[in-house]
């Protein structure tokens, strides 16, 4: 009896906490592209929850469909050479939605540098710089 109710135990405390990967409580902006073959199907934007590297879970305008590709892209909380701000872009597919927000299976992702222009150690933003000659 007390057996059975050991293994009723560990076999529900299994199933509550299914994730193998740990999650980190991470809340940034999150836009997101749902993809139908080449084109996109919907866009949108939302707030990540929480993400590991195997999933994310993001606040979302609408309920995704699940089994759908989607894109989805965050500024990332840290600057590249303490300098050099960057971009997570995550590609996976949907596997959970409610009203609330969306799970996403992460098949790969990349990290991205942002677009932005370096200024010169010492030279003042819009000062005119002229080469010698």
């Amino acid at each position: 009896m007390i057996e059975n109710y050991e293994e009723n135990e560990i076999k529900n405390a299994n199933e509550r906490e299914r994730r193998m990967k740990r999650r980190f409580q991470i809340e940034q902006e999150v836009r997101y592209k749902m993809l139908y073959g080449q084109r996109i199907a919907e866009t949108g934007t939302g707030k990540t929850l929480n993400i590991s590297s195997s999933g994310v879970w993001f606040t979302t305008e609408n309920m995704l469909t699940t089994g759908m590709p989607v894109e989805v892209s965050m500024n990332w909380p840290v600057l590249l050479n303490d300098s050099c701000p960057m971009k997570l872009m995550i590609y996976g597919c949907v596997v959970r939605s409610n009203e609330r927000g969306a799970a996403v299976a992460i098949e790969r992702y990349e990290f991205r540098t942002q677009g932005r222009a370096f200024q010169q150690p010492g030279v003042p933003i819009g000062a005119e710089m002229r080469l010698p000659g």
